[in-house]
């Protein structure tokens, strides 16, 4: 939790153009580019049922597979055999469940323990954080929707019950943290959509909010209702710490997500 409000103190103010990346970013950039390309490789496949295109479990058996190999390629050489061997997992279990062909809040968290592990193995320095955010980040939320939408993956558990959307939840806390004592957007900002079209791209709360508007039909107050509530929340700095409450109590603390998180030298079970 204490990684997850370092970054979202990075990049409180700041737009996704407001960062420099060093090599290390820029590796797991990339790293995160060849993922997405291995998707055209991948084709879903035709088959009866509308959800949970079976291509999938190709995808991810072939990320299994070479996770170990791409990531030792994207790390510096000071990360050594057995630090890579327990950093592959968070990096495998961030993209979906390939049984189920789901994805939910607790993929995500992986891939923030991901970056965690990353950090506590000096990749990245304090200075990096905000390009952590705006570019590592926000490009694995781009994988993560072409994933999505390209093998038709469910929502892991009840649609959305602990996601703002029925996918994620952090977009919406740093993308908050990017708004605060915004000069133009206010709270009610992201329910217009010219104003979401034209700032999609650099912040990203308006960009999962484009997502959003690209994928479900009806009034946004019926399909995101929880989303529709908080515009009515007085500041962004408001919004923000209610979400950092929230994905506390609501995610991390739940049994259902928790259960499968893993730990050992680099992310302990033993409290701080």
């Amino acid at each position: 939790m204490r990684f997850l409000l370092d970054l979202n103190q990075s990049v409180t103010g700041k737009d996704n153009f407001n960062c420099s990346p060093s090599e290390n970013v820029s590796r797991i950039v990339q790293l995160l580019e060849t993922l997405d390309k291995w998707i055209d490789d991948v084709p879903p496949l035709q088959q009866a049922q509308r959800f949970g295109n079976q291509a999938f479990r190709t995808y991810h058996t072939r990320l299994t597979e070479r996770a170990g190999g791409i990531l030792r390629l994207a790390l510096p050489d000071s990360v050594d055999a057995a630090a890579l061997e327990e950093v592959v997992p968070y990096l495998v279990d961030s993209f979906g469940n390939s049984t189920r062909i789901d994805y939910g809040t607790g993929h995500e968290a992986n891939f923030i323990m991901f970056l965690c592990c990353l950090s506590k193995l000096g990749v990245f320095q304090k200075s990096d954080f905000p390009a952590v955010v705006v570019l590592i980040f926000k490009r694995y939320l781009e994988l993560c929707r072409r994933l999505q939408l390209t093998y038709r993956m469910e929502p892991a558990g009840s649609h959305g019950v602990w996601s703002l959307d029925d996918f994620q939840f952090v977009p919406f806390i740093w993308g908050s943290a990017q708004l605060i004592d915004h000069p133009i957007y206010d709270t009610r900002s992201f329910l217009e959509d010219t104003i979401v079209a034209r700032t999609k791209d650099d912040l990203l709360w308006m960009g999962a909010i484009d997502f959003i508007n690209k994928v479900k039909t009806g009034p946004f107050a019926e399909h995101s209702n929880q989303l529709w509530n908080i515009s009515g929340v007085a500041s962004w700095s408001k919004i923000n710490s209610g979400l950092i409450k929230k994905y506390e109590a609501e995610v991390l603390q739940k049994f259902p997500v928790a259960q499968h998180f893993l730990f050992g030298s680099l992310l302990s079970f033993e409290a701080a």
